[in-house]
């Protein structure tokens, strides 16, 4: 019999860990090719790990609500047939000394693999790769986190645990070596706490799903990081919404897709942000990472009213067709909840569409790290001023408010204004007899 290892795959170049939520099959359960065995979530997407051979489940090295790293063994399966040189003895984390590879007739032995799944002290306490990152990163040595009392399983250091040593550490008194006198840190200000809401007996208590607090903790985030300022205009969509109306029964039958107003809108700003690339920008400290790929980020409701951003990759390269089908898959999978971790990865700027919800107008926060996010409005017949050549008169036209929020750090407010100017330049100079 050979032992087959389920890693954690890698979910989109910057999802570094996940956590386990459901085991599918317990220790014992045959699995089949291509099989779902665990439920995992990353930061907004729910998924499932699927086994890549037939056999037994029987090993489980994580629990339910444990974090991850990607890259690390998860399970072992045992499969049909004999040992080969690529399928090691795996233990759990916490037990891992030596590991034996078998080739044939000769047994080596070796230190470890060549990506240990976990790390531990001379003292033998476990530390999992997240926490022994965030304490390299921090500067935190062997002996400070040897003396961190841990509120994980059997006393490990968890996540929350290391981030409390930090913030806790860095309001110490501070002792200057030369005079070896303590300075004592300034009276720490009192730190507003939330107002206590009263809870009366009719009233109905309810849990924010994972995902809600999520999203929650990730706005305060982007208001506390992003200095968010905003950029108004009025855009006149009477030519597109004519031209739509004109060829969308046309657009459907040679294409199979619908022809919404969201895929004309999207491309029409991946051509702007092609002319304004200084949007298209993150901020790392004090350097500005100019990104070279424009991927559009398109806010999507899912079945349970929340909100995900799945990305367009190098929108700035599909035409109007190809921007339809990337609009209408994502959507689609979005409502269904089918979309995969990599598909909410890599956004460079986002669009938010207020006006399917009715709003005239929003003020969007920003999809950090990027530095800019556009909100599109309803569009609505208004009166207007129409200029001829004859004069002046009053007009119904189709027209949209967008809002366009940006990081005043890096993002001025003409950069800001200037963007949107030349979104409605290109979107009023629509031709009503172009072909599709």
């Amino acid at each position: 019999m050979a032992r087959f290892e389920l890693k954690l795959p890698k979910m989109g170049e910057s999802v570094a860990e996940a956590t386990i939520t459901s085991w599918l099959k317990e220790v014992g359960d045959t699995i089949e090719l291509d099989e779902a065995v665990v439920e995992i979530a990353t930061d907004k997407v729910d998924s499932e790990v699927p086994s890549e051979v037939e056999g037994i489940l029987v090993e489980v090295l994580y629990g339910k609500d444990e974090i991850v790293a990607v890259g690390a063994t998860i399970a072992v399966i045992e499969t049909e047939g004999e040992d080969s040189p690529s399928v090691k003895t795996v233990q759990k984390p916490e037990e891992i000394k030596e590991v034996v590879v078998v080739e044939k007739s000769v047994t080596k032995t070796i230190d470890s693999v060549s990506t240990p799944i976990s790390k531990t002290s001379e003292s033998g306490k476990f530390y999992s790769p997240l926490v022994r990152n965030i304490a390299e990163k921090e500067g935190v040595s062997m002996s400070e986190l040897e003396a961190i009392s841990g509120s994980g399983k059997d006393g490990r250091v968890t996540k929350n645990d290391i981030l409390s040593y930090i913030e806790n550490k860095g309001n110490a008194p501070k002792v200057v070596e030369q005079s070896k006198t303590v300075v004592k840190p300034e009276a720490k200000k009192e730190v507003q706490k939330a107002v206590p809401v009263s809870v009366n007996g009719g009233d109905e208590i309810i849990e924010m799903t994972r995902m809600g607090k999520l999203i929650s903790k990730y706005m305060v985030a982007s208001v506390q990081t992003s200095a968010h300022v905003q950029s108004f205009i009025e855009i006149d969509v009477t030519n597109i919404v004519k031209w739509r109306t004109k060829v969308k029964d046309a657009f459907l039958k040679r294409e199979g897709e619908k022809l919404t107003f969201t895929p004309i809108l999207m491309h029409a700003v991946a051509s702007t942000i092609k002319k304004f690339p200084m949007i298209n920008i993150a901020v790392d400290g004090d350097n500005i990472i100019k990104r070279k790929n424009i991927n559009l980020g398109m806010a999507a409701a899912l079945p349970d009213g929340n909100l995900i951003v799945p990305v367009i990759k190098n929108a700035d390269q599909l035409n109007l067709v190809g921007m339809t089908k990337a609009v209408n898959d994502l959507a689609t999978r979005a409502r269904g909840n089918a979309l995969k971790p990599d598909d909410i990865q890599g956004g460079t700027y986002t669009v938010t569409n207020v006006g399917g919800f009715g709003s005239v107008m929003g003020t969007p926060i920003i999809n950090q790290p990027q530095v800019a996010i556009l909100a599109l409005g309803a569009i609505r017949k208004v009166p207007a001023v129409i200029e001829t050549p004859d004069g002046d008169f009053i007009g119904i036209r189709q027209k949209m408010f967008v809002s366009h929020s940006y990081d005043h750090r890096v993002v001025n407010g003409a950069l800001g204004g200037m963007f949107i100017k030349t979104l409605k330049e290109t979107l009023e100079a629509w031709d009503v007899n172009q072909e599709f």
